[in-house]
This record gives structure tokens, C-alpha cells and sequence, in this order.
């Protein structure tokens, strides 16, 4: 699959994720549009707006599917409340919920980070209002977090109680699954057990040991080493109770270390389904329909590097394409180490959107006139590469 393929670019379809911190997925779609019809005013464009079930992914689901954003005040993940967003997508019957809108680390300031103390409390807040509504298909987007509880405030928040020794019921955070002894599901919200729940990730990470939720997320959310071997040992003790008590082992599970365990959680207390969250987000908006007749992809994210080969968006939107044979051009807010293992994963080009050396906070504020200038060169310079072959 090359560049040089496109002979006459008639349909694009533009499809990049959320620029953190600056643009929404929508909005960065349409900044890239502008771009391709400036080159070419006849070229028919199809905005796809994705997310890969982190930040972002509620947005994308609900912009692109016409839907409604609901807000709801619930647990914060330091104890306090919090003002969280959900949604409904354009079926009426699917909510979205994204965990970093209520146990998100965006909502811890940086010198209040510990996860030995943070809760999922406010996600599950937000899934039972869900299941009250008569919502019975509900997408959490796992992503984003600042915890590392397993679930277990999350599922708190739907009934089942976490006993220790004595009968009484955890404090809330990670710390306190070392003091778990019983697990009681008497009072946990009928709702789940006809619902359909899935959550999102973009990672396939075991619950505990060297790749787990612990060792690789902790340090991001103000996990030291001593705090990390305290959060493992914990999530371990955890996955005993709950194989023990509920005939359920969730340790080495794909997907159970997610958002501090979150996945774990789910699975176990859910009965949810884990899906890579860019395939997920790429079926619901019938993605493979955007792309019949299209000649190029054009996907984007705030920093191209080698993690974005682990299924990250940009990797999904290409491995969609090239099942029709469609190249797929990446348009980065940055480079970073390792950004050019993408060419081995399906990706014909990575365009750095900047146009300039300039501080961090100055290039969040140019988001969106970067992304249209930088959507004008690439076009141009593949219609020069078209027009010099033949």
C-alpha cells in the first residue's frame, strides 16, 4: 500500500481522537477538513471523530451519533464531590460514561496524587444512575484514572459490600483491599444482571505483577516504589478473595489491570465484556461504511511515539483501512521516541503539525490552526507526488 496509489483523492475520511487539552475529537476533525479543501474544494470529506476508551471517548460517541450530555454530581476520586458528565448516544439506549470524568487523575492536582487513597466511588455512582434511567447497554471508558481500587469502589456504588475481619465494610482506596475478607453481593443492584456492559480500554494488562496495574500505571498517578509494592500485593489479596468467594479469577485476565484495576472490577461485580476500545468505538460508528470508496485516512493524536503501536486510535483507524487497502496519514501534535515504528504498523506517514519551535502551553492554544495548515501540506504534497508520477 502506497502513498503514490491515489491517483485523484475524491473521498477522505478524516478520523483522529481527542488533542488532550485542547480539541475534541469533533473539532479537530473538522480543523483537518478545513485543511484538505483548501488544497481542493471538490474533495468529498467524511468526519469520523474516534477515541480509543480514554480521554475523549465520550465525546466521540456521543458528537457522532447526535446523542445528550447529562451531568450528575457524585464522588470525586479524593472523597469530594465532583461534577461528572455522561451521555446517551443517538439510539436512546446506550449510555456512555467515561471514568475520567469522575475518577479521573485530571481531578487530582499533582501534589494530592496517591492512589493508596483514591476511589472508583463516583463511576459507579454514574453507572448506577445509568441502570436507574432503564439504561441497559452502558460503554465505560476506561482511561484517564487516578486510581487503583480494582473496582471495588465502583461496585460499592451498586451494592456489594467489602467486609474486612470484623465485619465492617473498607475505607475507600487501594490500601484497604489488604484488610478484604468477605464479599457480600445480597444488595447489588438487580440492574446488572440483564445489562450489557463493556468496557473500553486501549490495554491488555494482568492485574498484578511486573505489567500490571500497579507497576505500570502507579508511578503516573504519585505511586512511589513503596507504594507500588503496597498497591500490588493488594490487588493480589483482592484477586484471591474474589476467586475464593466468587469463583471468579480476574488476576491474570487481559484487560483486569486497566484504569488501577477498573477492568478487574468489571468483570468480576459487571459481568462486563473488555474490547480494545478503538475497535469498539470504530463498530459503533460503523466505521467500515465511512471508508467504502474512500482513497485516503487521515487520523491524528497529541503525540505519535512507539506506545501508540498498542492499539492506541491512530492504530485501530489503520487497521481498519487497510482491510480496503486504504494508506492512512497520522497527524501529531509531537514526536517523540520510537514514533517511527508506526511505518511497520499499517501507517504510510506521520506529519508533525508544528510549525515552529514554541513553549507547550502556546502550542495548546494553536491546536486547531496547526492541525488545518498541516491537513493543506500533506494534501499538497501528495497531490505533487501524484502529479510528478504521472
Amino acid at each position: 500500500m502506497k502513498l503514490y496509489n491515489i491517483v485523484d483523492v475524491m473521498k477522505i475520511v478524516i478520523a483522529p481522537q481527542a488533542f488532550k487539552g485542547s480539541l475534541s475529537a469533533l473539532s479537530a476533525a473538522r480543523a483537518i477538513a478545513r485543511g484538505v479543501l483548501a488544497s481542493d474544494p471538490t474533495t468529498e470529506t467524511a468526519l469520523v471523530p474516534v477515541a480509543d476508551g480514554g480521554d475523549g471517548t465520550l465525546n466521540a460517541l456521543i458528537d457522532s451519533t447526535n446523542g445528550r450530555i447529562f451531568k450528575s454530581i457524585v464522588t470525586g476520586p479524593l472523597g469530594f464531590s465532583v461534577e461528572s458528565e455522561w451521555g446517551v448516544m443517538g439510539d436512546g439506549k446506550t449510555a456512555v460514561i467515561e471514568m475520567a470524568q469522575a475518577s479521573g487523575l485530571v481531578l487530582v492536582p499533582p501534589k494530592g496524587r496517591n492512589p493508596l487513597n483514591t476511589t472508583t466511588r463516583g463511576t459507579g455512582q454514574l453507572i448506577k444512575e445509568a441502570l436507574d434511567k432503564g439504561y441497559s447497554r452502558i460503554i465505560v471508558g476506561l482511561g484517564g484514572s487516578a486510581t487503583n481500587d480494582g473496582g471495588v469502589g465502583m461496585a460499592s456504588a451498586l451494592g456489594v459490600q467489602f467486609l474486612d475481619r470484623e465485619g465492617k465494610s473498607l475505607a475507600d482506596g487501594g490500601a484497604a483491599l489488604s484488610e478484604l475478607c468477605h464479599i457480600d453481593l445480597s444488595a447489588i443492584h438487580p440492574g446488572l444482571k440483564s445489562a450489557e456492559i463493556i468496557g473500553a480500554t486501549d490495554v491488555t494488562n494482568p492485574l498484578c505483577g511486573p505489567t500490571g496495574a500497579s507497576a505500570v500505571y502507579g508511578p503516573q498517578k504519585g505511586a512511589t516504589t513503596d507504594i507500588i509494592n503496597r498497591l500490588d500485593a493488594a490487588l493480589r489479596h483482592f484477586a484471591t478473595i474474589t476467586k475464593s468467594e466468587m469463583g471468579m479469577d480476574v488476576l491474570d485476565e487481559p484487560g483486569s489491570g486497566a484504569a488501577g484495576g477498573m477492568g478487574a472490577g468489571l468483570l468480576a461485580f459487571a459481568n462486563a465484556e473488555l474490547r480494545s476500545g478503538i475497535d469498539m468505538v470504530c463498530d459503533v460508528l460503523e466505521f467500515e461504511k465511512h471508508i467504502e470508496g474512500a482513497s485516503l485516512v487521515i487520523t491524528g493524536e497529541g503525540r505519535s511515539d512507539a506506545s501508540t503501536v498498542y492499539d492506541k486510535a491512530p492504530m485501530g483507524v489503520a487497521r481498519k483501512a487497510k482491510v480496503h487497502n486504504v494508506p492512512t496519514v497520522v497527524l501529531a501534535g509531537s514526536l517523540g521516541k520510537g514514533y517511527e515504528e508506526l511505518y511497520h504498523h499499517d501507517i504510510s506517514a506521520v506529519v508533525c503539525i508544528s510549525d515552529g519551535p514554541m513553549a507547550f502551553d502556546r502550542s495548546l492554544s494553536r491546536t486547531e490552526e496547526l492541525l488545518e495548515a498541516a491537513a493543506d501540506r500533506t494534501m499538497r504534497l501528495l497531490r505533487l507526488g501524484v502529479t510528478m508520477r504521472s
